[in-house]
């Protein structure tokens, strides 16, 4: 295994501020919208879904907008990462793996992410290449900064339509990470026990894969 690449929601960063903001913005009590999160993910839907479950018509990008124009947009800092992020990164890059942070988000949320500096060779986004997981796509540009061949790459991500499915059709190996909302929910799936690689509980556990 030469390259791991992250995806960031609940694999690196913590969406408990994300959420709350979006709560915050829409005037709904911060439970509602959890609960709401709960429904999109045992209906397979993704945050999007929970947002229109407030409002229908949202156009989630317009508000989006609005919300950065009203000085409310998107923060990132040290403690919206998981504690494993650092070590298990950082130990990965001294056993000579390339490292890559490539997850659905906006050019503001890869601004936030490298600001923090994280142990990683290169750190993108959706945004930044204008396509988003699940597309196919994503998966090329993936493959083209992961300086390696598809079997020596390892996608690594909590939720099935978007990290583990899409990640396997493009012949990279996939793990699965039981953490957040859609890992947890997930994790025991038949379908997701079939095709993913390998199933970890913390980013600490990928050390251990770099020989097999």
């Amino acid at each position: 295994m030469e390259t791991i690449v992250f995806d960031v929601g609940e694999t690196l960063t913590k969406d408990d501020r994300y959420w709350a903001a979006w709560a915050d913005w829409l005037q709904v009590p911060r439970h509602t919208l959890s609960a709401l999160v709960g429904a999109a993910v045992a209906q397979g839907g993704d945050g999007a879904d929970a947002l229109r479950f407030v409002s229908p018509d949202m156009d989630i990008a317009s508000a989006y907008h609005a919300r950065e124009t009203a000085g409310r947009g998107e923060h990132l800092s040290e403690a919206d990462l998981y504690a494993d992020v650092r070590p298990a990164l950082g130990g990965l890059q001294k056993l000579g793996v390339r490292v890559v942070v490539a997850g659905n988000g906006t050019p503001r949320a890869a601004e936030l992410l490298r600001d923090l500096d994280l142990p990683a060779d290169l750190v993108v986004t959706s945004g930044d290449w204008g396509v988003a997981k699940p597309d196919p796509a994503f998966f090329t540009r993936v493959l083209e900064v992961a300086q390696a061949g598809p079997q020596e790459t390892l996608y690594v991500g909590d939720h099935p339509a978007h990290d583990v499915f899409p990640a396997k059709r493009a012949g990279l190996l996939a793990a699965h990470i039981r953490r957040g909302p859609w890992g947890h929910f997930w994790a025991n799936d038949p379908a997701v026990a079939d095709a993913v690689d390998w199933r970890i509980e913390s980013l600490t556990a990928l050390a251990g894969l770099i020989d097999h």
